[in-house]
């Protein structure tokens, strides 16, 4: 047991010594030692239970302190003390719990006093048990062999078996006297009648070993922590479990079974003076229980002082002249009362091991856990320990919690899991630091480096997001569905702000980074935030394009706003923000933790930026980040009207009002010379519209998918052919045919008044060299034909634009939640960008929320 109990010390103890060493100590011992390194959660739910085991711990030794005072003074059964008998005490229970009480009320004294004076104390109280310690072992071989007269079997024992014996024997140093204590053979225990096991016995004799951790819970009130713990603590390691095995040995080879069993105060029988061990007794339980008390108000006063539980403990935070925590002594005086109405020793005993043992393991844990993060400024002056050391604690702590009660264990995890919990999103955030971010970032790293760009598979594709955010509180509708639509990939907010770092005195974006991450946490999106700057929109989209994500994780596509004069509205107008102030440098200038400087209209309508209408880019230039992007083979998505777009609202509205919808035009309604529908640009709205409508909030939403057709141009049994490919690839969709003859003639009517014939669709692809194919078969090449921008700007007329969108809004029965369109390629010219970008506008005007998509890579396949 002692090796067993030990071992699991040594480990705990040479854990406890590296954090100590690794920086300045406060207040509450173990508690200040895990909370400061695996965080409030861990550290709070662990305190909270060493405090509870500290106190248990206190009522524990004062019922043992009692338990010896009766065995000394107290009556016999019959109530009748022998003359000149000192056995004047009435027993019983209640008389018990006033003696109890009693010795608690004096400890209770010198913890309120200080620890000045509990520390002279004790250093008296450890002179007195050298001592008596001394005197015992000199008995062993000073006292001769004698008979000694064992004490009345307790009540509970009583018609248990045959009658006990009366006597039992101090043999001296025989080989037959230790033969015969070799073996185990548990008795039936004098509290509970139980019969007693290893782990019941151990969880009894592991009380006697806590003790060494009273140096620690005391690192608020020495001088030098760092220096004195691991010095203190590993010499009592050593000290007591010399002294504990030496003892048992002697015991073993000179004291009969019987006696051991019967009486438990036999080393006064056997010692040179009989008082002597007495006083022994009671001083070293007095000491145990004084420091188990200051022990438990110290770790209640660290855990007020650190508001893990709000107002609940803050009058323990109150000190006296001299930094005694009067309230938190008082506090835990109360609670040590408490658990004394139990009087049960033995069962309190297994209680506190528990609590003790989870502590250990948690102490093993949290340097494990600095061990493991690799952090460079985890280098303890103290060096003998490793990860090994701290692994076998966790287990031998873990192993002999189930052993010695699997209910109490089981009850103690669940009761420090609920704390960890009620902290965790109760607490405010802590400036300690979070081991979890260390060992985060360790895997994070490693698990980044194991991921092969070089090994992506389109089985596996999915969105990996890049959203230019200008005004987030304006783009609140927008952030939250592109949350939605990236299907567990990367999501990325990027900011460009305007400037040059050599005319600015510092980086003015670092100051900003706390609002955006804020905006994130606030919407409950799980979005990073990136920040550039830049001398132009365009050249700040291009970095983030290029850095943003790190090996594998790299965005795919990029989202912007559309370019329009809509003018930004604030979304964010919950009155908890509006009250709510970031403090900065000039106590002037509080700001609303959401408000950001806007790229076009700032909130107050006051317009910013040296562009057109207060914009900082013109159109020219968006259309150019859009080329930009396809040239790095980004796929691109144009959001329009996604102010408009409420999430909560959306999604909620489905129910019991009818279906929500989602519509998708998969052909390019600027080509009406081309009708596929299985291009990759095509292909890749089906799958995004398909990856929204995996999304659990969007699981309810139909999927419309409405297929343009000539009449007696189209090919026959399309619908279908589409219908086979959608059941290919898994899409559950329904397929509208819509005629577009009306549409189209407007279009070749404007080419007939400038001298051109109507050519058919094959000798339109024979002119372009594209050749004979189905419907549903693609060639290389044919992407760029049908994704192309119409060679001759003046092709598409204001009224065809207007045609496709009024047919698109007829179709819009009822109206869809979102659309996804199809986004053609800009031109190659750059002088018809602004016309490029018309044309985008007349097709989408009041459609609603709106995405226009232009895939660039492959993203669907019909393999296993």
């Amino acid at each position: 047991m002692f090796l067993v109990a030990y071992f699991i010390i040594s480990m705990t103890v040479l854990s406890v010594c590296a954090i100590s060493t690794n920086g300045a100590l406060d207040a509450g011992g173990a508690y200040y030692m895990i909370s400061r390194a695996l965080g409030p959660e861990f550290g709070g739910s662990l305190g909270v239970m060493f405090f509870l085991a500290n106190v248990c711990s206190s009522a524990l030794y004062i019922l043992g302190l009692v338990e010896a005072i009766v065995a000394t003074f107290g009556l016999p059964e019959d109530g009748v003390s022998p003359a000149g008998s000192l056995q004047v005490l009435p027993a019983g229970y209640w008389w018990s719990l006033l003696y109890a009480t009693g010795i608690l009320l004096l400890c209770l004294l010198v913890c309120l006093v200080g620890a000045e004076i509990y520390a002279k104390a004790s250093f008296i109280i450890f002179l007195v048990v050298m001592l008596v310690l001394a005197t015992i072992f000199i008995s062993f071989f000073a006292v001769r062999p004698r008979t000694i007269l064992l004490p009345a079997a307790p009540p509970i024992l009583n018609g248990t078996g045959p009658q006990p014996p009366t006597m039992a024997n101090f043999t001296g140093f025989k080989l037959n006297t230790l033969l015969g204590n070799l073996d185990a053979d548990y008795a039936v225990d004098y509290t509970t009648g139980t019969m007693m096991s290893f782990a019941t016995v151990f969880a009894v004799m592991f009380n006697g070993c806590t003790g060494i951790m009273a140096g620690s819970n005391m690192s608020g009130d020495l001088k030098n922590p760092s220096y004195s713990i691991p010095r203190g603590t590993i010499t009592a390691v050593i000290f007591t479990f010399i002294i504990y095995n030496l003892l048992s040995l002697m015991v073993a080879c000179s004291c009969d079974r019987i006696l051991l069993q019967r009486d438990y105060s036999f080393l006064r029988d056997i010692n040179v003076w009989n008082p002597l061990v007495t006083v022994g007794v009671y001083s070293s339980t007095m000491s145990a229980a004084m420091s188990n008390l200051i022990g438990a108000s110290r770790i209640l006063y660290a855990l007020a002082r650190d508001d893990l539980f709000g107002t609940v403990l803050s009058p323990a935070k109150k000190t006296s002249g001299n930094g005694n925590p009067w309230v938190s002594v008082l506090l835990s005086w109360f609670l040590v009362q408490l658990v004394l109405f139990t009087g049960k020793l033995n069962t309190i005993a297994s209680i506190v091991t528990i609590f003790f043992l989870l502590v250990y393991a948690a102490v093993d844990l949290a340097c494990l856990a600095l061990e493991w993060a690799s952090a460079p400024n985890f280098r303890p002056t103290f060096r003998y320990f490793t990860w090994h050391t701290c692994v076998l604690g966790i287990v031998g702590c873990a192993v002999m919690m189930f052993l010695i009660n699997s209910i109490y264990a089981s009850a103690s995890i669940a009761f420090m899991l609920l704390l960890l919990l009620l902290i965790h999103y109760l607490s405010p955030t802590s400036s300690w630091g979070y081991i979890s971010q260390a060992l985060i970032f360790h895997q994070v790293r490693k698990y980044l480096l194991m991921l092969d760009v070089r090994k992506d598979h389109v089985k596996f594709w999915r969105p990996q997001v890049l959203l230019m955010v200008s005004n987030p509180r304006s783009s609140v509708g927008l952030i939250t569905f592109i949350n939605d639509i990236k299907k567990s990939g990367l999501y990325v907010l990027g900011h460009v702000q305007l400037g040059d770092l050599d005319t600015l005195p510092s980086d003015p974006l670092q100051c900003r980074y706390d609002s955006w991450l804020s905006l994130v946490d606030h919407l409950n999106i799980k979005a990073f935030v990136n920040l550039t700057l830049a001398d132009s929109v365009r050249h700040g989209v291009q970095h983030l394009l290029f850095i943003s994500g790190l090996g594998g994780m790299r965005p795919n596509t990029l989202v912007l706003g559309f370019y329009d004069d809509c003018t930004p509205k604030d979304k964010l107008t919950d009155p908890a923000l509006a009250d709510a102030t970031v403090p900065t440098q000039d106590p002037e200038d509080e700001r609303p933790p959401y408000h950001f400087p806007a790229l076009r209209v700032s909130i107050d309508g006051k317009e910013e930026g040296n562009g057109e209408n207060g914009k900082v880019m013109g159109p020219q230039e968006y259309v150019a980040v859009i080329a930009d992007a396809m040239k790095m083979m980004k796929n691109v998505a144009l959001a329009r009207y996604f102010h408009q777009f409420d999430r909560a609202s959306t999604i909620s509205s489905s129910p019991g009002k009818g279906a929500l919808y989602v519509d998708v035009w998969p052909v390019n309604l600027l080509r009406p010379d081309s009708s596929s529908y299985v291009d990759t640009c095509s292909l890749f709205l089906l799958q995004l519209a398909c990856v929204l409508n995996m999304v659990r909030a969007w699981r309810h939403a139909r999927l419309r998918l409405f297929l343009c057709v000539e009449e007696g141009r189209s090919l026959r049994g399309s619908e279908g052919k589409l219908g086979q490919l959608l059941k290919e690839l898994r899409i559950k969709a329904n397929v509208y045919t819509v005629p577009w003859d009306q549409q189209v003639a407007l279009h070749w009517q404007r080419q007939g008044e400038a001298g051109k014939r109507r050519p058919s669709r094959q000798s339109r692809r024979e002119e372009e060299g594209l050749g004979k194919k189905g419907l549903f078969e693609e060639e290389e090449g044919d992407a760029d034909y049908v994704n192309s921008f119409p060679s001759n700007a003046t092709r598409l007329s204001d009224e065809y634009l207007s045609a496709v969108n009024r047919l698109i809004l007829e179709q819009a029965h009822p109206p869809p939640a979102v659309r996804f369109l199809y986004l053609p390629r800009p031109p190659a010219d750059t002088r018809r960008y602004t016309a490029y970008l018309r044309q985008l506008e007349l097709l989408t005007k009041d459609l609603g929320p709106t995405l226009l998509i232009h895939g660039v890579t492959p993203v669907l396949t019909t393999d296993l």
